[in-house]
């Protein structure tokens, strides 16, 4: 797992394995967004999967899809809901970090 920080309150990385959430977790990580749609490939973990292993573990956790048609007003008022509700720090992830990192930059910029 490749966590790439953002700011003090934010940092992403690619896709996360169920494996992975208690390093997640032992990181000081306290939520956590998907942004990654399910089936996007076959290897994929699905959002349901690691959902229950996040919550099992008492991370917040929200699936905020950024799709092909990229960053959508339904994905960042999605993200700010997230933003505004979860504790902090959190950590966003979906195939290679880009997305997590184009709609932070996108809410943060709503948001202050």
């Amino acid at each position: 797992m490749d966590v790439r920080q953002i700011d003090d309150e934010y940092s992403v990385s690619g896709q996360i394995t169920l494996e992975e959430l208690d390093e997640i977790k032992a990181l000081g990580f306290k939520s956590i967004v998907c942004h990654r749609p399910d089936h996007e490939s076959p290897d994929q973990t699905s959002f349901s999967v690691i959902e229950a292993r996040a919550k099992e573990l008492g991370l917040n956790i929200a699936h905020v899809p950024v799709g092909p048609m990229g960053v959508t007003e339904e994905a960042v008022q999605g993200m700010v809901d997230a933003l505004d509700e979860f504790p902090r720090p959190m950590l966003g992830y979906c195939r290679s970090g880009a997305r997590s990192t184009a709609i932070y930059q996108k809410t943060h910029h709503i948001r202050n």
